[in-house]
């Protein structure tokens, strides 16, 4: 709450005049009870439903309530909350949300920071736990009534958050793009939620580089992330095939991680593989631009040290999930019965991925059976050359 004063000079008031007319013209204080009569106006200003704004403001209350003191009266839950979401959703700076809220500068720094720390460590486990076989199963059956993929369970992407330069980094954080950013790793599923991230990587390092260090990626080489047993795939009589992940050239194929078939030398079969994948993994990319428009703090450069930075883009993946649940909520609930499992077999080549390759085969020839063929595959691919 202390004025704001340039650099080298002395503070003229413990509570700058402006600021201490908070009370009577800063914008919580004049335009929420109003905001609340009207639902509509409500959610163009915090991007969310008022319902699901008390539901949020339910869960985190008791962390972002604060007792007054002698010396001043403590900024309310749903202010510090109010504030935090018009940053988000605005993508303004802390000196204009300073005019506007008629908070000091810093006390907003600090609140959005607190806040963000609260979001992740109260919504997490409600919103992104850690997936069970049975959510992947769920997510499996997500995949296959809306893109006709079956066993998927994810589409994996990375978006690039773009940072201001953090001082004596070097090109750590400089990308391909030619700006500076951090890296939102992300596993989404059907409904445009994200399943597991992994977030704060530097700029330069690419996509692969970033899954294989990542805790994602190493449990999934381990074999640690739960998943199903293979099945085999609908309508099949072939061998069980294994859970994967869709994701692009831009990752290494792996048993359950697939890419698609090299551009050159592509035939019907191929073509017909990439473009079943390339339906499955859209999602990732729709979560991802669905997350950019919401909260607009995405649409340009974070104005903050890559550690705020990385809070922010962890409140506003959960805040995603969160109104994905509330405000639109289209989960399918379904499994299917799973067959015995089959084993790919490492040892047949010695190359790395040839367990890979090989499940791309089965998917290739599924896609291409009466099985698995979509009835518009064929005029896709044509026209798609």
């Amino acid at each position: 709450m202390l004025d704001e004063e340039p650099e080298g000079g002395r503070r003229r008031h413990w509570i700058h005049p402006i600021v201490a007319q908070r009370h009577q013209k800063g914008q919580f204080h004049t335009i929420y009870n109003d905001l609340r009569q009207d639902p509509f106006k409500f959610n163009s200003y915090c991007r969310m439903s008022m319902e699901t704004f008390d539901n949020l403001l339910l869960s985190l209350h008791p962390h972002l309530n604060f007792m007054d003191t002698c010396m001043r009266r403590s900024i309310s839950a749903e202010q510090r909350l109010l504030v935090t979401l018009r940053f988000f959703t605005t993508d303004n700076s802390f000196a204009s949300l300073h005019f506007e809220f008629l908070l000091g500068i810093s006390t907003i720094s600090g609140i959005v920071c607190h806040t963000c720390q609260v979001i992740w460590q109260r919504l997490r486990e409600a919103v992104m736990p850690t997936p069970k076989a049975e959510d992947w199963l769920r997510i499996a059956e997500g995949f296959y009534q809306s893109a006709q993929f079956p066993n998927c369970i994810g589409a994996l992407d990375g978006k690039h958050i773009c940072v201001q330069k953090p001082p004596h980094s070097g090109s750590r954080y400089f990308n391909y793009k030619q700006y500076f950013s951090v890296v939102l790793m992300a596993l989404a599923d059907s409904n445009y939620r994200f399943v597991i991230v992994d977030i704060g990587a530097y700029g330069s390092t690419s996509d692969s580089r970033i899954f294989s260090d990542s805790r994602m990626g190493e449990r999934l080489r381990e074999n640690q992330l739960a998943l199903p047993e293979p099945r085999r795939l609908p309508g099949s009589a072939g061998p069980p095939a294994p859970f994967v992940i869709m994701a692009d050239e831009g990752f290494a194929l792996s048993q359950h991680l697939m890419r698609p078939f090299p551009r050159r030398d592509l035939d019907e079969r191929k073509r017909i593989f990439n473009y079943q994948l390339s339906r499955a993994r859209r999602y990732v990319e729709c979560a991802f631009r669905i997350l950019s428009t919401k909260w607009r703090v995405f649409m340009s450069s974070i104005q903050m040290n890559p550690e705020n930075a990385t809070l922010v883009i962890q409140a506003c993946v959960l805040l995603h999930n969160f109104t994905r649940i509330h405000d639109a909520s289209t989960d399918a609930d379904n499994g299917q019965n799973m067959a015995t499992p089959v084993i790919f077999d490492h040892s047949r080549t010695g190359r790395p991925g040839a367990a890979g390759l090989a499940v791309r085969e089965v998917y290739a020839d599924y896609f291409c059976s009466p099985e698995g063929a979509l009835p518009w595959q064929m005029e896709a691919i044509r026209g798609s050359r």
